[in-house]
């Protein structure tokens, strides 16, 4: 089956999650609808809402992608916790007097919530709040996060800024070593958890980070880049073996949480790491990064824009 067929295949499988969107407030209606070719605004010609518009945020359930993950578990609990930082970049909205205002969001979204929120919908959910009046950032933070909860159906913690109290933060660096400069063949290019090695005689805790995290949307096929952070204690995991993995998601299509959740199993199986972090940062795009977290000793990563992103 060809890298096409396989993303395909994946794509009428996600056609078939149930949209959850939005509580029975006196603002908005419960709808519970089936995602189908023509509801999914990602992969599609889509209009740009500029009047808040909450009801064309959509929710996928994590579940889905997660069955494999947990029965693989003796216990069938997932092995780890953590959560998805999204940056939006180009939110604005009209402020008094419609003096529209520069913002940016950092959203964060706990891993046991039940649902994703598909991110051609956010950036349509954020671009409504363009031509709208809000009274101030804080306003603005409070609706985002209500309406991102009951989409998430679990809590959601949101951020905003003014463009000209955020503007003289710097980019960072990933702690660690970095694997990059390695010497390694690669010509797996399906996601094979067998490349990785450890050796049980040399217990260590390092940090260690690559720059070639690469995968596929499931949806539209196009490429999600970004860089990846591991932080692990236990048996010493062979650095060739790690970036070979790494690098063998290069042609793999999911979604950006659903990858990093199938690292940390991997390395977690193969490895038999007693501590493990791994800390995506994907780099933007419509103007939104995302940064999957999950870790089973760790408990809120810090929010450090790379250079790239």
């Amino acid at each position: 089956m060809t890298e096409f067929e396989k993303g395909w295949v994946f794509y009428t499988r996600i056609q078939q999650f149930r949209r959850l969107i939005l509580q029975n407030t006196r603002e908005f209606h419960f709808r519970t609808l089936f995602v189908t070719e023509h509801s999914l605004p990602l992969g599609q010609e889509t209009g740009y809402p500029n009047k808040y518009q909450p009801d064309v945020l959509f929710a996928i359930s994590r579940s889905e992608g997660r069955h494999s993950i947990i029965v693989r578990q003796p216990d069938g609990v997932l092995p780890f916790h953590g959560s998805d930082i999204w940056n939006a970049w180009e939110l604005t909205w009209l402020g008094p007097g419609d003096l529209p205002v520069a913002a940016t969001a950092e959203i964060r979204i706990p891993a046991n919530t039940e649902n994703l929120i598909e991110s051609k919908s956010l950036k349509l959910y954020l671009c409504s709040f363009a031509m709208s009046q809000f009274e101030s950032p804080a306003k603005v933070g409070d609706i985002i996060a209500r309406d991102l909860a009951a989409c998430a159906a679990g809590p959601v913690e949101v951020q905003v800024a003014l463009v000209t109290d955020t503007e003289a933060h710097t980019a960072f660096r990933l702690p660690g070593a970095c694997l990059d400069t390695l010497t390694v063949k690669c010509n797996t290019w399906e996601v094979d958890a067998e490349l990785l090695k450890s050796d049980p005689s040399t217990i260590i805790q390092e940090e260690l980070h690559s720059h070639l995290l690469r995968s596929l949307c499931p949806v539209t096929a196009q490429p999600d880049i970004g860089s990846i952070a591991i932080h692990y204690r236990g048996p010493k995991i062979d650095p060739a073996s790690l970036l070979q993995y790494i690098v063998s998601f290069r042609e793999h299509s999911d979604f950006h949480e659903a990858c990093i959740e199938r690292m940390f199993v991997d390395i977690l199986d193969r490895c038999h790491a007693e501590k493990l972090s791994i800390y995506a940062r994907y780099q933007r795009r419509g103007g939104i990064d995302i940064n999957p977290f999950r870790s089973n000793f760790e408990v809120r990563p810090r929010n450090l824009r790379l250079w790239r992103q």
